[in-house]
Formats: structure tokens, C-alpha cells, sequence
């Protein structure tokens, strides 16, 4: 049995996905064009907070939320007209995400190069 790694698969993900860095996802955000979406589990956001403007949907949770056919995704506020941009603390979780929701059909999908530690470094609001 060949077992392939989780840096396999985010390796062969990124080959199929759009990555922005933290710059061009700060830019889409202040020019309202975007849906940033926040990946990380809830112990994460309590630790270090999230970003503004940003919607909470756990990894595990995406599809389920993002199926086109449930009353999630009226509730979570998701303009699927705009860009979805992804978001988790590093990059692995929301590289495999943003292949899912390109295997899902969705268009304009990314997620950001870094995570969440670059996008505080390169100045996005934090909440608490």
C-alpha cells in the first residue's frame, strides 16, 4: 500500500490551485472582492483571534457549509459572486481546501501563501 504524506498532497494541490500571498489578499479585502475565509478550528481562533472581516468555517465543516443546496451557506453570509479566498494558520490546510472547492465546481477560488501568521505581518486587523 502506497500512503501518500500530507506535504504530498498539498504538493500536488498546489499544482492545481491558485496561492496569493498575504498582499494581494489584503488588497482584494479592502476593495471588497472578496470572501476571506478563515479554515482554522475554534481553540485556534480563541488562542490568536481571527481576522476581520474574515468568516469562520472549520476545514472539516467546508463542503458541508458550501454545498450549494444548504441553508448554511445563506448563514454564513458568503457572496459567491465575489472571490473566495481561504485561509488556515500556515497554508497546508487551505491549499487542500481550495482544491476541494475547485473539485466542487467553484470559480475563483485561492488561498493565501503563509496563512494567517503572514497575514498579520503584512497587517490585517486581528479580532479577538
Amino acid at each position: 500500500m502506497n500512503i501518500k504524506t500530507p506535504q504530498i498532497l498539498i504538493s500536488e494541490a498546489s499544482k492545481e490551485i491558485k496561492t496569493i500571498s498575504a498582499k494581494e489578499a489584503l488588497s482584494l479585502s479592502k476593495e471588497n472582492k472578496c470572501n476571506l475565509i478563515d479554515l482554522r478550528e475554534e481553540g485556534e481562533l480563541n488562542n490568536s483571534g481571527t481576522i476581520d472581516n474574515s468568516t469562520h468555517i472549520p476545514r472539516g465543516l467546508l463542503e458541508f457549509s458550501l454545498n450549494p443546496n444548504s441553508p448554511l451557506i445563506q448563514n454564513k453570509n458568503i457572496d459567491t459572486n465575489k472571490d473566495i479566498v481561504l485561509f488556515c494558520a500556515a497554508g497546508g490546510r487551505s491549499a487542500l481546501a481550495a482544491k476541494t472547492l475547485n473539485d466542487m465546481g467553484f470559480q475563483n477560488v485561492s488561498h493565501i501563501e503563509g496563512g494567517f501568521t503572514s497575514m498579520v505581518e503584512e497587517g490585517f486587523k486581528v479580532k479577538k
